[in-house]
C-alpha cells in the first residue's frame, strides 16, 4: 500500500494521468481521484449528517458541514485572530491583509480579491441583470444592489 501511494504521488510530478472518466473524458493521476470525480456524475452521496440529515458526496464535505452545528472554527488568521470554519474562507479573508487580488477581468483588466466579486463585475460588461425587483420592472447586477433599491419601496 505504501509503495502504491508513493507511485501515485510520483505521478503528480510527472504529470502522468492514465485514468480517464468514461462520462466526460477528463484524466486523473490516481484511480482514487477518478473514483472521487465520478461522484459528480452519479450524484452519489454516502455521507449523512446525523444532526440535520443532509447528505454529502465526500467525507471532508460532511466534516466541514458539521462545524455549522458544533460552531468549531479551527482556521485562525495570524494577522487579526479571526477564526473560520473552512480553510478556503480563511484564505479569502487573508487577502484583506495581503491586498492580493488574483481574480482578473479578461474584459477590462480590473482585479478582485474574491471570485464572486469578479462574477458580479463581469455582468456589467454583459449587461446581465439577474436580480429582479418584485415590486417594479428594475433589475440589478448584484443581490446587494437589489436590496439597496428595494428600500425605496418600503418608505
Amino acid at each position: 500500500a505504501e509503495k502504491r501511494g508513493l507511485l501515485g504521488h510520483h505521478k503528480t510530478h510527472t504529470g502522468e494521468k492514465p485514468y480517464q472518466c468514461n462520462d466526460c473524458g477528463r484524466f486523473y493521476s490516481t484511480s482514487s481521484a477518478l473514483k472521487s470525480h465520478v461522484k459528480t456524475h452519479t450524484g452519489e452521496k454516502n455521507h449523512k449528517c446525523l444532526e440535520c440529515g443532509r447528505t454529502f458526496a465526500y467525507l471532508c464535505s460532511l466534516t466541514s458541514h458539521n462545524r455549522i452545528h458544533t460552531g468549531e472554527k479551527p482556521h485562525k488568521c495570524s494577522d487579526c485572530d479571526k477564526c473560520f470554519s473552512r480553510k478556503d474562507t480563511l484564505v479569502m479573508h487573508q487577502r484583506i491583509h495581503t491586498g492580493e487580488k488574483p481574480n482578473k477581468c479578461l474584459e477590462c483588466g480590473k482585479c478582485f480579491a474574491h471570485p464572486s466579486s469578479l462574477l458580479i463585475h463581469t455582468r456589467s460588461h454583459a449587461k446581465e441583470r439577474p436580480h429582479k425587483c418584485t415590486k417594479c420592472e428594475k433589475s440589478f447586477h448584484s443581490e446587494s444592489d437589489l436590496k439597496k433599491h428595494q428600500k425605496v419601496h418600503s418608505r
